[in-house]
């Protein structure tokens, strides 16, 4: 059974494009009493961006930190803060920001039309409806969230995706010029999570022409990026993710993500960073992309962390966050990953990647 996957149903692309946001908002206000949320990364307060949001007499504007990962509280508070401020449903809402915000905002508006906690559904289409009609307009690229099926969160037990086809953005907004100032470490640390998707997919058990003719097209936007000095970066990062993304729905990341899990989960250390820190070790897996991954740390002058000793209870834990992530196991290694990739030899790979061995 070939998987009937969703897509994001309207793309705007092009510099200057975020100024459009007050019409296809507009579509959507039916009378005076419809409100929208926007959802936006607290660096923008006071900023040009800030001066561009068409916020309407009645939206609620919510300034969201990311200085953490994601999590399933957080998704919780802000659903909470949503329900508190209208009885009613909002129109629409609107994430704007890197993967963590856009991530929070694909959440919290599954979470405003089902019960419980964010956390009840982390893995695979648990979600059964719909949520309210949702906005990503990304202002860091590379995890490609602004078109995937999945908003990775962490819970009070692992970190996993909401997986749903209900997930995906309905609409998205990709506006070059909405990444131009990001600082460099987190451009580059963000931008590799798109190359690294790209490396696992290409490489990995799950592949077909699909994923592959995304992943190639995509892999080469981010060698033109990082290897070289192009005028036209920030347009290409932008395609780069997307092409990421869609590289992922018909197949699979692989061990560097796997692993960068657990170090999210139990270190705190964001998803974009924990990649280039457990990349750098996998050349058993993926030989030259680390060796390519490695020029472009160069090239940029970037310096990973220095590794970090852990006990034995939180290495436990990373290595059960790792195995809850079966398909990237399985895309990565095959269906008889288990018998390869032992907890022994997941504590093995934490320790290099560590400095523990």
């Amino acid at each position: 059974m070939f998987r009937n996957f969703k897509m994001v149903s309207r793309v705007v692309f092009g510099r200057g494009c975020f100024h459009q946001l007050r019409d296809i908002l507009a579509e959507k206000r039916k009378n005076a009493a419809s409100f929208m949320v926007f959802l936006v990364d607290d660096v923008f307060r006071n900023s040009k961006l800030e001066d561009g949001i068409p916020l309407g007499r009645d939206d609620l504007l919510i300034w969201v930190n990311v200085d953490d990962e994601p999590s399933t509280a957080h998704v919780d508070r802000l659903t909470d803060q949503i329900r508190s401020f209208s009885a009613v449903l909002p129109r629409g809402l609107v994430g704007i920001g890197g993967g963590s915000v856009m991530d929070m905002a694909k959440a919290v508006s599954l979470m405003l039309t089902h019960p419980g906690s964010a956390s009840d559904y982390q893995g695979w289409d648990l979600i059964r409806q719909p949520g309210v009609w949702h906005v990503g307009i990304p202002t860091l690229s590379g995890t490609g969230t602004e078109v995937s099926r999945t908003t990775v969160l962490i819970g009070p037990e692992k970190k996993l995706g909401i997986n749903s086809d209900h997930t995906v953005f309905d609409q998205i907004l990709l506006d070059p010029e909405l990444i131009a100032d990001a600082p460099r470490d987190q451009w580059f640390h963000t931008g590799m999570d798109c190359y690294i998707h790209c490396v696992e997919s290409l490489n990995g058990t799950f592949l077909n022409a699909f994923s592959r003719a995304y992943g190639e097209k995509s892999l080469d936007l981010c060698r033109e990026v990082f290897l070289k000095d192009d005028p036209e970066k920030d347009d290409k990062l932008m395609m780069a993710s997307c092409m990421g993304g869609m590289s992922i729905a018909y197949s699979q990341v692989g061990v560097c993500h796997a692993l960068s899990y657990g170090l999210s989960f139990v270190l705190g250390i964001h998803h974009g960073v924990g990649n280039c820190i457990v990349f750098d070790h996998l050349e058993e897996f993926y030989p030259h992309g680390v060796q390519e991954f490695r020029k472009m740390m160069e090239k940029h002058d970037i310096r990973l962390p220095q590794p970090l000793n852990v006990n034995d209870a939180k290495m436990q834990k990373m290595i059960d966050v790792a195995l809850v992530l079966e398909p990237l196991w399985e895309n990565a290694l095959g269906r008889d990953w288990k018998r390869m990739m032992t907890r022994e030899r997941i504590e093995g790979l934490y320790g290099q990647i560590l400095g523990n061995s």
